[in-house]
């Protein structure tokens, strides 16, 4: 028996086979959404024990509508993870608010913790008599949420303040949290089931003390934070284009709203829609966050495209829109019409999230971003300041433009002139010679007919010399090509667009081949493995298990020629060794058109590198 005011050690639960390891704890791959299988039968055993006013205590029933009315299934009855998860996925619970805070209530007791986590009994020591008084909402909030209030989610007046005493203990309790805006919504939530304080505590606290490889439900620092924003920046670019280019049309900061996305969902949203987010999301973890705010502007988007105010504006006033739309998506967007949606995105997995994440932690750690600061994000608009900026193929308005599709990580650096054949001369050798050593670039081109198209090339030129003399294929799926002039369009990596192409076969090899000026398949171009560490985090061809010759021959060069994208009968773009006559047509690895005239004189061609300047 524990010593009251002792902390909770994580049991081990013993297995049928006999051993202390459960079975469903084996590799990282198998646990990443896996729940021990003792959870399904235990939803059923508790059932019958807990009785109807265990839950519930802190809910205002008037304010639950439909929610109020139990109704469907009263038990679990599921062996499979596969089946269990497409329930939750289903709402299966939905409808039957005692089924479904005993089921939160077994999620969160599976969840791999640390092995000293506090639990109902501390926070009753930690309380003591003070948790018998009327707690006090007028008790500030820790300064780690951020300013970010408790929201009601249908809970009595005085639960909201039962939150604030709940989130002061856990400030307590676990010192290292330094940012976590999300906790007052989440501690909101769980209140609806949890039969009292100490309860509600022990599941923020369980949530908070995950420790399974690999998995994480909430952000506590502001490294995480602010990398997770800068994450969902590149999956809106990626995932949600129309929308993406509605926010760079309309606001005057992009970064600045998508800093609020996670709000978006644990706060907005209305607590019929995120009661249902939080059926899936304690199954399937951070993942399912952004699958939701990706939704979210999708449908902000389509609410937006009646309106005829398509002006740039002060980045607060979209702020506030997207806020309203989302506070009262109720009136047009079902909980379920949200779900449909967030699972309808294809390719986004949480071994890509945790790519893109892990490279925006680097990138911040690198700018000393690691804390919060009045402003750690520059306004774009500041890098490509009109006045300094000069280019003679496009404007700083259309620069703007194309930073808007570059990823987060580098949307903080400013463009900086590596080359260009207006002062360095039409010369390949002295084009390679100012961008070797850089990483990434972006090349422009203007034609003689007044055409613009150019790359976004995510590797430095200097890898082409890993294939000696063959022409050699590098870089990775954060490539794309793009065109502004007669018209404004960008094509990705076709595996971005065509997720199905995304097999599980493993590359039969390295090498790849493509068609261009002098040169044929039977040419054999190569693709050069690059060593372990080098790869760029996100999107490189071997997280996809993809044939490389046909999907991922981004950028090559030699002594004659740079070509950017292959595969098929040509390449999105090929130009000699003069810089001054190049081609263009479709290829396989961005599935584009033509960017310009098939085939072009140079008028000039530029080549920009990007200027951390957090660092000057």
């Amino acid at each position: 028996m524990r010593t009251p005011g002792t902390l909770y050690r994580e049991p081990s639960f013993a297995c049928p086979c006999g051993s202390q390891v459960p079975p469903w704890a084996g590799n990282v791959e198998d646990r990443r959404s896996v729940k021990p299988p003792f959870l399904l039968g235990a939803v059923q055993k508790v059932a019958s024990v807990m009785a109807e006013d265990d839950y519930g205590a802190f809910v205002d029933w008037s304010l639950m509508g439909d929610l109020a009315k139990s109704s469907g299934p009263t038990k679990v009855d599921c062996k499979e993870l596969k089946e269990f998860k497409q329930m939750a996925r289903q709402g299966y619970w939905a409808k039957n608010h005692k089924l479904r805070a005993q089921v939160y209530q077994q999620l969160i007791r599976s969840i791999p913790c640390r092995t000293v986590t506090p639990d109902a009994e501390v926070y009753r020591d930690v309380v003591g008599e003070a948790g018998a008084k009327k707690p006090n909402a007028n008790i500030p909030l820790p300064e780690f949420v951020d300013g970010n209030p408790v929201p009601r989610y249908c809970l009595k007046a005085d639960a909201v303040a039962s939150a604030h005493r709940v989130i002061n203990c856990v400030a307590g309790q676990f010192p290292d949290i330094s940012h976590c805006p999300a906790l007052p919504a989440v501690t909101s939530l769980l209140l609806h089931f949890s039969k009292d304080e100490a309860q509600c505590f022990e599941h923020v606290s369980r949530i908070l003390a995950c420790n399974e490889p690999g998995k994480r439900l909430l952000d506590q620092t502001f490294l995480a934070y602010e990398s997770g924003c800068m994450t969902f920046g590149d999956l809106a670019n990626k995932y949600c284009t129309a929308a993406h280019k509605l926010i760079v049309a309309t606001a005057q900061d992009v970064l600045e709203v998508y800093a609020d996305w996670q709000r978006w969902v644990l706060g907005d949203l209305p607590f019929s829609h995120m009661v249902r987010v939080l059926d899936v999301y304690l199954v399937e973890g951070y993942k399912v966050l952004y699958r939701v705010a990706i939704a979210l502007l999708k449908f902000y988007r389509k609410h937006k495209m009646g309106g005829q105010n398509q002006q740039q504006s002060d980045s607060g006033k979209i702020r506030s829109d997207i806020q309203a739309f989302v506070r009262g998506i109720g009136s047009t967007v079902t909980p379920e019409k949200l779900l449909e949606k967030s699972f309808s995105i294809r390719l986004i997995s949480r071994k890509e999230i945790t790519l893109l994440q892990l490279a925006n932690e680097k990138s911040l750690q690198q700018k000393g971003i690691t804390v919060k600061q009045k402003r750690s994000r520059r306004n774009v608009q500041l890098a490509l300041n009109p006045e300094t900026f000069s280019s003679e193929i496009v404007s700083a308005k259309e620069m703007h433009d194309i930073w808007s599709w570059i990823p987060e990580r580098f949307a903080l650096c400013q463009p900086e002139l590596l080359f260009t054949t207006a002062t360095h001369g039409c010369s390949l050798n002295r084009f390679y010679s100012h961008c070797e050593g850089h990483e990434p670039t972006l090349l422009l081109i203007r034609t003689t007919d007044g055409d613009v198209c150019g790359a976004f090339l995510s590797s430095d030129w200097e890898e082409r010399k890993r294939g000696g003399n063959k022409l050699s294929f590098f870089g990775t799926g954060e490539c794309f090509v793009f065109r502004l002039k007669p018209e404004m369009e960008r094509y990705e990596w076709v595996v971005i667009r065509h997720p199905e192409l995304a097999s599980a076969i493993k590359p039969e090899g390295p090498e790849g081949s493509a068609s261009s000026e002098g040169q044929n398949a039977d040419g054999g171009l190569q693709q050069p493995d690059k060593p372990p560490g080098e790869l760029s985090p996100f999107l490189a061809a071997r997280h996809f298990n993809l044939n490389s010759k046909n999907t991922s021959m981004f950028m090559a060069g030699n002594f004659d020629s740079i070509i950017v994208g292959g595969g098929g009968d040509g390449n999105a773009l090929y130009i000699d060794a003069e810089l001054n006559h190049g081609h263009t047509g479709r290829c396989t690895t961005f599935d584009n058109p033509p960017l310009c005239k098939e085939s072009f004189q140079v008028a000039v061609l530029e080549s920009w590198g990007f200027l951390d300047a957090m660092a000057q």
